[in-house]
Formats: C-alpha cells, sequence, structure tokens
C-alpha cells in the first residue's frame, strides 16, 4: 500500500509533466485503487471527456493500465484503471536511465530520450532500425502488453503491474518490418517515432475508450525493470569499495564489469574469462593469477555458479539488506544519539523478542539509559514492547521483551518520500535565492532519491 507522502509525491510528479487535471485523476486513483470510468467521473465531478483524455495521457505514459473486471455475480465485466505508483515515480529518474545507455550504447541515447517522452513509441524510420534493435536486445526496451483481457482481484494474489502477458521472446523481439511512411518522417531521432500523446475527443462510451486504447499497433516502451537493476548494481558496487582491501578494487571492478544478462533481479553472474579479460585492459591486471583472483571473489562473497563451474555470481540481497539496515540505522544515531543506534542494531540484529536484562548486558549500558533510550524508540514507533508474565519460583513476575517494530520500514519510507516532495517543492519555487541554488538542489534530490530507490525499487 502506497503512504501518504508516496501519494503527495507521485501527484506532485504527474502534475509537473502534465498538469493539474490529468494529476487529479491520478490522486482519485492513488487513493482509493482501481476504478470504473464512471466512479472516477462521480468521485471527482468532473465531465467524462476530461476524465477519458486523462486517462489515455496516463495509460500512453505507463502510469496506469486498465484491465476488465467481474460486475456482481454475472458474466459480465467493467474496465478498470489502476495507477501504478512505482512507474510514475520512475518519472524523475530519467537522467539516471539515459545516463546509463550514454555510457553503454551511446548511439541509442536520443531514441530512448524519445520513447521516455512519449510514454510507448512506435518507430517510423527504417535508418533508426538498427540503434532501436539494439535497446531492445539489451532489454533496455520492450513491447507494450495488449490490455489486461481480465483481472479478478479476488482471485488473482498478483499485482497487475507487475504481470506479464508477454513471453521474453515476444517482449525483446526485433521490429518485425518495415515501417510505411517513413518518408514523411522528420529527420531529428527524437521526432523519428509515432506515437506521442493520443488526442482523443470526449467519447460517450467506455467501450470507445478501451478500442482507443487497444489499437493494433506495435508499441514499445521503457523496460523499467533493466534500468532499476542497472541502478541496482551500481548502487552495490559503489557502496561496498570503500570497505574493500587494497588491491581488490580492480577485481571488484571487473566483476561488474563482465557480467551477463540477469535471470532474476537479485544477483550478478559473471564468467571467469571475462573478468580476468577486463583484469588485463587495468593497471597492474596482467600480473594477477587465476588462483588469487579466485580467492579474492571468494572473500567478496562471489560464489561460484552451481550451474556454470566457471562463472561466479554475487547475491545483491545480502548487500541491499545490510544497506537498508545502514541507512535506518544510521537515522537512529543522528536522531537519538549513539547509545539508541547501539541497542536499535542489537534489536535489528536478534529479529526477534529480546528481554530488557539481555539488551542491558549486551550493550554494557547503564540500566538508566537504556530505559530511557527504549521508551523513546518505543513512542516514535521504531520498536514494540510486549509484557511477559512468569509463574516461576515464589509468586508471579513480569518482564519485558523488545522487537524492531515490523512497520518500521514503511515509515522510514514514508519520511523519504516526504523529504523528496519538499525538495521538488523547493525546487519549483519561483524565488531569487532558491533559483540561484536550483543546481543543489536538483543534487540533493538526486542522492535522495537512491535511498527511495534502495528502500523501494531494490
Amino acid at each position: 500500500m502506497v503512504s501518504q507522502h508516496g501519494i503527495l509525491l507521485a501527484v506532485a510528479i504527474i502534475s509537473d509533466h502534465f498538469g493539474p487535471l490529468v494529476s487529479k485523476v491520478c490522486r482519485c486513483l492513488l487513493r482509493h485503487g482501481a476504478l470504473p470510468l464512471q466512479e472516477i467521473v462521480r468521485r471527482l465531478e468532473l465531465s467524462p471527456g476530461q476524465v477519458k483524455n486523462s486517462l489515455l495521457v496516463l495509460i500512453q505514459h505507463n502510469c496506469v493500465q486498465a484491465f476488465n473486471a467481474p460486475r456482481g455475480n454475472g458474466d459480465k465485466t467493467v474496465t478498470h484503471y489502476l495507477a501504478i505508483f512505482d512507474n510514475i515515480v520512475h518519472r524523475q529518474r530519467f537522467s539516471k536511465f539515459l545516463s546509463i545507455i550514454r555510457a553503454d550504447i551511446p548511439e541509442s541515447e536520443a531514441l530512448l530520450e524519445g520513447l521516455l517522452q512519449n510514454g510507448s513509441i512506435t518507430p517510423a524510420r527504417e535508418e533508426i532500425r538498427m540503434n532501436f534493435n539494439k535497446l531492445v536486445f539489451a532489454h533496455y526496451v520492450e513491447r507494450c502488453p495488449k490490455p489486461e483481457p481480465f483481472f479478478d482481484p479476488l482471485v488473482d494474489e498478483q499485482s497487475t503491474s507487475s504481470r506479464k502477458p508477454l513471453s521474453d521472446a515476444e517482449r525483446f523481439s526485433e521490429i518485425p518490418y518495415i515501417m510505411e511512411d517513413a518518408s514523411n518522417a522528420n529527420d531529428s531521432p527524437r521526432s523519428s517515432i509515432s506515437g506521442a500523446k493520443r488526442k482523443h475527443n470526449a467519447l460517450e462510451g467506455d467501450a470507445e475508450l478501451d478500442s482507443t486504447i487497444a489499437e493494433n499497433e506495435v508499441l514499445w516502451r521503457a523496460n523499467f525493470e533493466k534500468f532499476t537493476f542497472c541502478l541496482k548494481k551500481k548502487f552495490c558496487a559503489d557502496r561496498k569499495k570503500p570497505k574493500l582491501k587494497v588491491g581488490t578494487h580492480p577485481i571488484w571492478e571487473a566483476f561488474f564489469e563482465a557480467s551477463l544478462m540477469e535471470r532474476d533481479n537479485n544477483s550478478v553472474t559473471s564468467p571467469i574469462n571475462g573478468i580476468m579479460e577486463r583484469l588485463g585492459q587495468k593497471e597492474g591486471g596482467t600480473s594477477m593469477t587465476l588462483d588469487h583472483i579466485t580467492r579474492v571473489l571468494e572473500e567478496l562473497n562471489c560464489s561460484p555458479s552451481s550451474e556454470d563451474p566457471d562463472s561466479f555470481i554475487l547475491d545483491l540481497s545480502r548487500i541491499v539488506e545490510a544497506s537498508r539496515n545502514e541507512e535506518i540505522e544510521s537515522l537512529v544515531r543522528k536522531k537519538y544519539g549513539q547509545e539508541a543506534f547501539t541497542i536499535f542494531r542489537l534489536l535489528v540484529r536478534e529479529r526477534g523478542p529480546v528481554e530488557t536484562d539481555k539488551i542491558i548486558d549486551t550493550t554494557i549500558l547503564d540500566k538508566q539509559i537504556v530505559h530511557g533510550t527504549l521508551y523513546k524508540l518505543w513512542k516514535d514507533d521504531y520498536i514494540d514492547t510486549e509484557r511477559i508474565l512468569s509463574g516461576t519460583g515464589t509468586g508471579n513476575t513480569q518482564y519485558f521483551v523488545w522487537r524492531v517494530k515490523n512497520t518500521f520500514r514503511e515509515q522510514f519510507i514514508d519520511n523519504l518520500c516526504h523529504a523528496a516532495l519538499n525538495l521538488r517543492q523547493m525546487g519549483s519555487k519561483d524565488d531569487t535565492k532558491l533559483r540561484n541554488r536550483k543546481n543543489i538542489l536538483i543534487l540533493a534530490l538526486t542522492r535522495h532519491d537512491d535511498s527511495l530507490m534502495l528502500f523501494q525499487d531494490f
């Protein structure tokens, strides 16, 4: 479920990109979940034409998905519209996505920029086919799936935003034919793609909106999963660099540079031959022996792959989990001090209830300090407590146990969304002092978004 400040952040992004009317429709879907057209019209008191045009813009830019759901107990279905929160927030990361392509496939950067600006596109020139297919082959771009034919929220537990009606072979197949009207296309790569915002007059029936969405053309969109995984790899590689031993940096970098196409989003696999080839391009890399490289990789928690003994695999989820704990522990230290950091870290690592006396004995802190700190953390919803009655000995005694609250991460994410919203609002103010500091605010928002991705996307 999206937090309160998460909704406000998503609505602010849509408002900046598409205006207040579209953001109003988006806010309604984020607050109330999937809704049919008539229900959106009723809640917002807008005309059907205004709502339909707003939905078309949101669908075009992959911020809303349409699907059919059962109506009552009968066989009839009704079209519902669901806001995809993750895709909305990804819109503030377009510069990061472009930087990935700039480093990997620079000749295709203009094409990706056009795709991100238009949401879904159809390549309209034969000349750009080769560069576009490079994006498809590398899985940076995928075919848009057809609208979901049917979705029953009571039966299907999988999120609509994560369902893939197309197989990988269909999603990443090359452009199958030369588009017509290529001779009429503009010479600019950004204008050599069709599929800009669809213009649509006010329609009288929801079925007409469905037919507009389900046009029989092959559309393409950015594969946000691929870009997120690339940013995840970069984050994990950079996060561990300061902790590496002297002389291991080249091997760590070569491991990530030699990584193959991944089968999942939680691990990186690299062949030993590719790692050695990349090391040969680095200073001092040619003098490293295979035994030395293998030993260092194992020290870096890279283990031989079970499918290919000549490849090494790294579990990114361990680095991500450790980084999340470090972020929250850092916040606790800044807000409550070193004693609170020590206690909170103990509770996180224990992953279960811990008695007060055990906390005192383990942390070697004064009893009064432990009691006061535990009360502060409990009052601010970081931890939970439970009173346990013990019948041992003479009479009944009681003691307290403490554990990290299950919702503390959700609270932390909401705080991150709140901070990101404040940074966006500060950057949009027409103030001379703030205008001079706009680049600083943009940089701060970019760095802050790294923490948001760590908890929401990685």
